[in-house]
């Protein structure tokens, strides 16, 4: 083990004891290193900037500070797009709507090269168009069971077709087989956009009308989003501004 390795080590070793502490000689069984080596490690990581402190008295040892004893926040592509469009929903005039889009790409940086690839493809099938407000007969209407947003979800990520059972404006209930283009966001309702096998056409559904929604096995090539149209003017980017 050279120093570099041992240094992440014992970084490690105290990240790992927490609020408890450890001491320089448990450090050095541990490594089997010196005591010595452990007292001049700790000095350096303390110079480097990682918030160790000693203390004194029988039972005292290291304590690495709290906060840095938290493992990294990480973000799967998926999380990253639903916190973002948690973000893009904000409106601009807002408190904290200039701290919200700087977080958004934060964010996105966080997530790497080939995790920002796939979050991007994600979220450039999300139309938003800000908060909204529902249409009149709203308060009749039920909020999208969880089962069914994490279905759809799951479809679009995953290009999966999607069985769903449907009910109109006018009650009728219909099932299809669908293949999700984008989700979209207008009027304070969210849609599923999706190519529909039995009717052969895109078609927008309002998710609070879908009764189920079971993944299937079966892949399809997603359409290009432009098949829908163009976005509303006053559409809000996902995807943080490069």
């Amino acid at each position: 083990m050279n120093r570099t390795e041992r240094l992440y080590a014992v970084a490690e070793e105290l990240r790992r004891a927490g609020a408890r502490g450890t001491t320089s000689e448990r450090l050095a069984r541990a490594l089997e290193v010196s005591v010595r080596t452990i007292k001049r490690d700790v000095s350096a990581l303390q110079q480097a900037g990682l918030p160790v402190r000693a203390e004194a008295g029988p039972g005292g040892g290291y304590v690495l500070d709290v906060a840095a004893s938290l493992p990294p926040v990480t973000y799967t592509p998926a999380q990253a797009v639903a916190v973002s469009v948690a973000l893009a929903l904000l409106p601009p005039g807002s408190p904290f709507a200039v701290d919200a889009a700087t977080a958004r790409a934060k964010l996105w940086d966080a997530l790497g090269p080939g995790g920002r690839e796939r979050a991007s493809r994600l979220a450039s099938r999300v139309w938003t168009r800000g908060a909204g407000t529902p249409d009149a007969g709203s308060a009749l209407e039920k909020e999208p069971a969880a089962g069914v947003l994490r279905a759809v979800e799951q479809a679009l990520a995953g290009e999966r077709v999607l069985a769903i059972r449907y009910r109109s404006r006018d009650g009728r209930v219909s099932r299809r087989r669908v293949e999700p283009v984008l989700l979209a966001h207008t009027d304070g309702r969210w849609y599923l956009v999706a190519w529909c096998r039995d009717r052969e056409g895109m078609r927008w559904f309002r998710l609070d009308r879908v009764e189920r929604a079971d993944l299937t096995a079966e892949a399809y090539v997603p359409r290009p989003v432009e098949d829908v149209g163009e976005p509303p003017p006053d559409a809000v980017a996902v995807v943080p501004p490069t």
